[in-house]
């Protein structure tokens, strides 16, 4: 590879959940900040995070080794990771919203940016997010649904696209 060619990195991401979605914008906004050319594929439940209005949650159940740590309260309170069984988060309605707040307030907490903000940073930093079209068909998700900037395309295109790239993580 020429030294004045950037490096390119491709990211995978299916996942659709709060926790999940920290990944591929973390790492994209920051390969980005280092000059590389980055290209995200959202497949999947991923598609949902590239809606106008993202919802995403956190799932605790799918996440049984989760610790709940409370973003509030004095600092001993806050530092307990709270062992949560699945019968609790389970059973318990409105847990998840509460884990999702919760997850939410701690990244705020700790000077973490959005889901929405980090999206916003690599819209602006020249990211290529694609959506997978034959996803969007089977959701039955339309172009309008999304933010400005996103590319459609197939597993063609994100084939294309990785075998180019110096950098390739599924999410």
């Amino acid at each position: 590879m020429s030294d004045n060619k950037p490096k390119k990195m491709v990211l995978l991401a299916p996942k659709g959940t709060l926790d999940m979605a920290y990944l591929p914008f973390i790492l994209a906004s920051t390969g980005a900040a280092m000059g590389w050319e980055v290209s995200v594929f959202f497949t999947f439940y991923g598609l949902t995070l590239l809606k106008k209005k993202i919802e995403a949650q956190v799932s605790p159940l799918g996440n049984p080794a989760m610790p709940m740590k409370m973003p509030f309260g004095p600092q001993a309170f806050q530092s307990i990771a709270w062992p949560m069984p699945n019968l609790l988060m389970a059973g318990v309605p409105g847990f998840e919203s509460m884990a999702t707040t919760m997850m939410k307030k701690t990244f705020k907490n700790n000077g973490v940016p959005s889901i929405e903000e980090l999206r916003e940073m690599c819209v602006e930093m020249g990211v290529h997010l694609i959506a997978c079209q034959m996803t969007m068909g089977v959701f039955g998700l339309k172009k309008e649904d999304f933010i400005d900037g996103v590319v459609f395309g197939g597993a063609t295109m994100f084939l294309e696209v990785a075998s180019e790239a110096d950098v390739q993580f599924a999410l």
